[in-house]
């Protein structure tokens, strides 16, 4: 369909009706609505999950001239209509309501809606009620979007809060098992996956569709609708950018696709994101605008992870978690800040960042965090001189702008007492330039604090803290740590750096050619 794209629009029928562009999935409508009962979909935030649900509401309520043009169009009988119960929590302001009030006034709009007296009941009662009176016209279809908002919304700021969010979500939705006979359909959706919560453990039927292979593209756009539905805009992009048509697709391609939901799924676009880019015509950071992950980055600082690229975790780390266990990768993957890249023979999954827009701007939120430094615009500027130096084979100018960097950090944040500190900064600071850096890389002997590979050469560094930089670089001599690096045909440089916790900076530095072909 052609039309204006939708710019923070997610309700279906506006959409058509205000002529706005629909990407059709329809076809993954109707394999849900025809194969299955009750379904769980988890999707990173601003993915299209409420137009999703908004779409499936118009579809049971028998909506037909909004889909016309549509594959479901002609492939859904029309006269199958079905009475709607649709929850959504967003929009409501969890600080400041009660979450029990504010479902109360959730089941109250939906008896309003059915012209149902109201009652007191209590909430799992009330919502029982209101299933079994409305389906006595017919089986009642019930949609619930972001079910997880009053949970996650309290995550690092109110444990006590998210628990007692929980325990009122279970106790509401646990009802929908025994109203199974007056039920057509149940669709719940949202950002997480909590393995502990009561629609999981008492809807023991719920088919989880987040990582199902058939539903992996259901939501944001394949390469082939991107070029399909967005041909006008393409071509405009190409004249604003002055980029030939396959320069334009291959930046979009790394800014914003990449997300990959099952291990052999094709990898979508973030819609949100593609639709900005689209109206302004510019590269840049569309989808951490709406807020940042304030609270993940700072667990990850707290847990020393600073490095994110190519994690081997099992699917256990990352499918779901609980309350009384956050794991971090499963926040991260469930969030959008990490997808699949892929799976090994031996069961593993390779984590990484989707793509060059998120990466770019978690790097950016790490160095922050770690440096308690604003990188922009002076730190950003640091940042570009060590490339450049780097390109150069500057090491001397290298250090120099380090040593800025962390002479600029607040006295009280950084620990005299370990390296890793200065591990994380460094590593940040390097991948933020977009330098092939590996961090604390195992060989037999031991293990490389950081490996920096240019194109003709290849940089091992070795930190020490209140040890001398003579002594970080003769290590890098003794364990041979250039060995692995032998067959690249390019000269290895060691640099041993003296990290000192009475200057909280580095003191001093060495380097040296150990090989060359």
């Amino acid at each position: 369909m052609k039309g204006l794209i939708p710019i923070g629009f997610s309700d279906f029928r506006e959409i058509i009706e205000r002529g706005f562009r629909y990407i059709d999935k329809t076809r993954y409508v109707h394999n849900l609505c025809t194969t299955g009962k009750y379904y769980f979909l988890s999707r990173p935030r601003r993915f299209g999950k409420s137009l999703h649900i908004s779409l499936i509401k118009e579809l049971y309520s028998g909506s037909k001239s909004l889909f016309e043009g549509l594959w479901i169009y002609d492939h859904w009988d029309w006269e199958k209509i079905h009475p709607v119960i649709h929850f959504t929590f967003i929009g409501i302001d969890l600080d400041e309501q009660d979450l029990n009030k504010s479902l109360h006034h959730l089941l109250d709009i939906e008896y309003d809606k059915y012209k149902l007296p109201k009652n007191d009941f209590p909430l799992g009662i009330k919502l029982s009620q209101l299933i079994s009176k409305v389906a006595l016209k017919a089986k009642v279809v019930i949609l619930i979007d972001e079910y997880d908002a009053p949970i996650t919304h309290f995550l690092g700021k109110n444990y006590k809060k998210a628990l007692k969010n929980r325990g009122i979500l279970k106790n509401l939705f646990s009802v929908l098992k025994n109203e199974d006979a007056h039920l057509e359909f149940v669709m719940l959706t949202g950002v997480s996956r909590f393995s502990k919560v009561g629609i999981f453990s008492g809807l023991n039927n719920l088919w989880d569709i987040s990582a199902e292979k058939s539903f992996s593209s259901m939501l944001g756009y394949t390469q082939s609708e991107l070029e399909d539905n967005f041909e006008r805009e393409i071509e405009e992009c190409q004249e604003e950018l002055k980029k030939t048509r396959p320069s334009l697709l291959a930046d979009l391609k790394k800014w914003y696709n990449g997300y990959r939901f099952h291990e052999a799924a094709e990898t979508v676009y973030n819609p949100v994101s593609v639709n900005l880019f689209f109206k302004s015509k510019e590269f840049n950071n569309y989808w951490f605008e709406t807020g940042t992950p304030t609270f993940l980055i700072q667990l990850l600082k707290e847990k020393g992870l600073y490095n994110l690229e190519n994690q081997k975790k099992t699917e256990l780390d990352f499918i779901s978690y609980d309350l009384e266990d956050l794991r971090i990768f499963g926040l991260l993957y469930q969030t959008g800040y990490l997808t699949i890249q892929s799976r090994l023979e031996n069961g593993l999954y390779i984590l990484d960042y989707p793509n060059y827009e998120v990466k770019k701007t978690m790097l950016l939120y790490l160095m922050e965090a770690y440096t308690n430094t604003e990188m922009a615009p002076s730190g950003l500027e640091l940042a570009i001189n060590m490339e450049e130096s780097f390109k150069m084979g500057n090491i001397s100018e290298v250090m120099e702008n380090l040593k800025v960097l962390f002479q600029s950090i607040p006295y009280q944040l950084v620990s005299p007492s370990t390296e890793k500190f200065y591990h994380a900064a460094i590593h940040l600071i390097f991948t933020q330039m977009g330098l092939r850096i590996h961090s604390e890389v195992c060989t037999s002997n031991g293990r490389i604090d950081s490996v920096i590979e240019m194109p003709d050469t290849i940089y091992i560094f070795e930190f020490k803290l209140d040890i001398s930089a003579k002594q970080a670089l003769e290590q890098i001599r003794q364990k041979e740590y250039f060995m692995p690096y032998k067959l690249r045909n390019k000269k290895i440089i060691g640099v041993g750096i003296h990290l000192s916790s009475s200057l909280r900076n580095i003191k001093e530095w060495e380097q040296e050619e150990i090989w060359r072909n």
